[in-house]
């Protein structure tokens, strides 16, 4: 009974951490219909700020957690709807939860940018001080964060169920035209739903630092574990959430407390929360279809058949070229970027043409690296199997959010991540917990495939022959299914479509390209570890996918060649490592709404080129019959 009262008193404790999390996060969505995915990210860079303000400026703690409570975050909770989230009201999920990963990115950046890495200890609220329940002793941070958590429950509780701001906050997601006609400021409330967010977010952050430690990414997907408790609440119930939070703290408490040491049981307390959500969004009702939506996107034009392959063959003899041209070492980065081009093409008919979002594409990278380095076959028949298998994980994945759409299921994928990362990636039978595996470089018979230039030729063949495949998918029956899912569900349901099946396959036609992808990608680097496909780098992935185009084959391209310069521009130049990822973050945030990204500029730009130049090399008709 003496170690239950403290794991209890400890679970308590830190599901009241969650709460306040969850609080603000499910504020934010029932006043504007958008899942902020950078909460915590907000949370991470208001802790860094009151750091700053008590130990660098010297500012009492309390001032410090005024200033950036009060202040600080509202203002930049404020700023980000003003910005980026007002013209995401009433558009597709998908849409509004890239902008905000591009905003968690970007807010990433900026803390790399402005407090570089280093180690920054923060002391609890009055030190170690505390008094004793049972056996259990609680300090006094401890009862601040509970005294917190109850706090923010109730008055969020009463503003939303007995103000009348909180009635028009409720009112502006129902209907913000009928609402303006009746005089309500629609954009006044929408940014102070926001600013309370952003000021739930940072209290939270302040008061899981000293239990986490000031980190860039354990504070920002801490939060995770804040989705789970505002998932239990339907992200509208704040008592549910409440109870949501307290419920997940205990159960991780008890966890640490009652699972006898293993290596298995290790990594299943670090995926507690991941399991929590899972659970949660597959018990939560479904949500119904938006009856008579239709959200068509214009695409890109697709070149025919003939054209694609006349492109594609000057692809691979561009980088045969190139091959001789430049060095070793550069011909492995060239290899890389047309590698990464085609993780982004396994984006390309999830996201560019089915809608879905995928928050944890490389983990079907790290599956498809793990089955060839486990064959130890480097043929094309491994790299078949990477595929074989990372599809059949793809659909595994689907099958249990068979129920699921939009916001939810996105946050499936994300919930499945974590759970890779914990359970399966870093367990013995793959890269064991700072481990890793020597992966063989594919070869064919009479064939040296093993230098580095022969591989660059490799892998934009491959590259090639997905796209081929991708734009062959786009142009047949299943593709025109695909697109019109995307744009009306509702209608498509009334034609008697399948879509949950139609679902299945697709996720794991995607999976598939990325588990061979992940095949390539081990013979390209020889070693792979389990940080190479951890959760937190699949989310610049859909970033760049997005930026550059997810609609088209050229996007992934130029997404490819994109994603693998970043990391030569933060080691060449690591003053600028935050500020590559800044920058990605504001590109996404600006171009989220439009899924043709980059290259969709491009092809305009040169047919206003072509329109230019046609007319003075077209030749006279003035004599020409009619």
């Amino acid at each position: 009974m003496t170690g239950f009262l403290a794991f209890t008193v400890l679970g308590l404790v830190t599901g009241a951490g969650y709460a306040v999390a969850a609080s603000g996060l499910v504020l934010t969505y029932s006043t504007s219909r958008v899942f902020n995915v950078a909460h915590g990210a907000i949370g991470m860079v208001m802790a860094f700020l009151c750091w700053e303000l008590t130990v660098q400026r010297g500012l009492p703690v309390w001032l410090a957690v005024l200033v950036v409570v009060g202040v600080a975050a509202p203002l930049l909770g404020a700023f980000a709807e003003r910005v980026m989230m007002r013209h995401l009201a009433g558009a597709p999920d998908g849409t509004a939860l890239v902008v905000t990963v591009g905003l968690l990115v970007m807010l990433i950046g900026a803390a790399q940018a402005i407090w570089p890495a280093t180690a920054r200890p923060v002391e609890p609220f009055f030190g170690q001080r505390g008094f004793r329940v049972g056996s259990a002793f609680v300090t006094f941070h401890d009862l601040v964060m509970v005294a917190a958590a109850v706090a923010a429950a109730g008055v969020l509780y009463g503003l939303l169920a007995y103000t009348r701001i909180g009635a028009a906050m409720r009112a502006s997601v129902d209907n913000r035209d009928l609402l303006r006609l009746y005089g309500g400021r629609t954009s006044l409330i929408s940014a102070l739903s926001w600013a309370i967010g952003a000021a739930l977010a940072a209290l939270a952050g302040i008061l899981l630092t000293p239990v986490v430690g000031l980190s860039y990414y354990d504070l920002t997907l801490l939060v995770i574990s804040a989705y789970a408790a505002a998932v239990v609440g339907r992200l509208r119930s704040l008592p549910w959430t409440f109870v949501g939070a307290l419920l997940l703290g205990l159960a991780q408490s008890y966890a640490v407390g009652y699972l006898p040491p293993s290596e298995v049981l290790s990594g299943l307390r670090a995926a507690i929360p991941a399991l929590f959500l899972f659970a949660a969004l597959l018990l939560s009702p479904q949500a119904p279809l938006r009856v008579g939506q239709i959200t068509g996107v214009a695409g890109v034009p697709v070149p025919g058949a003939r054209r694609a392959a006349a492109i594609g063959a000057a692809v691979v003899a561009a980088a045969a070229a190139a091959s001789l041209a430049v060095p070793a070492a550069q011909s492995d980065r060239l290899a890389l970027g047309f590698v990464y081009g085609i993780v982004l093409l396994s984006l390309v008919p999830l996201t560019g043409y089915g809608g879905f979002v995928s928050l944890t594409q490389l983990t079907f990278v790290g599956v498809g690296a793990v089955t060839v380095a486990r064959l130890g076959t480097p043929s094309p028949l491994g790299l078949l199997a990477a595929a074989g298998v990372a599809a059949v994980v793809g659909a595994l994945v689907a099958l249990p959010a068979l129920r699921l759409r939009g916001l939810y299921l996105a946050l499936s994928t994300l919930a499945f991540g974590l759970l890779m990362d914990k359970l399966v990636l870093q367990s013995s039978f793959a890269f064991g917990f700072n481990g890793s595996r020597s992966v063989p470089r594919l070869g064919l018979p009479g064939l040296d495939l093993r230098g580095e230039r022969a591989y660059l030729v490799v892998c934009a063949a491959a590259f090639v022959l997905v796209g081929l495949g991708v734009l062959a998918l786009r142009r047949s029956a299943y593709g025109r299914i695909l697109l019109a899912m995307r744009d009306s569900p509702a209608g498509c349901a009334t034609l008697g479509l399948n879509m949950r099946w139609t679902r299945v396959r697709l996720f794991a036609l995607s999976a598939g390209i990325a588990g061979f992808a992940g095949g390539l990608y081990g013979g390209l680097r020889q070693t792979v570890a389990a940080t190479d496909f951890q959760l937190f780098n699949s989310l610049p992935l859909l970033l760049l996918a997005v930026v550059a185009g997810v609609t088209s084959v050229s996007g992934a391209a130029l997404g490819g060649m994109a994603l693998m310069l970043l990391p030569v521009l933060a080691s060449e130049f690591p003053a600028l490592g935050g500020l590559v990822y800044l920058c990605v973050g504001i590109a996404s945030v600006g171009l989220g709404r439009d899924p043709n990204g980059v290259v969709s500029h491009l092809f305009r730009l040169g047919r206003w080129r072509s329109r230019d130049i046609q007319p003075a090399l077209r030749p006279s008709n003035a004599g020409a019959r009619p």
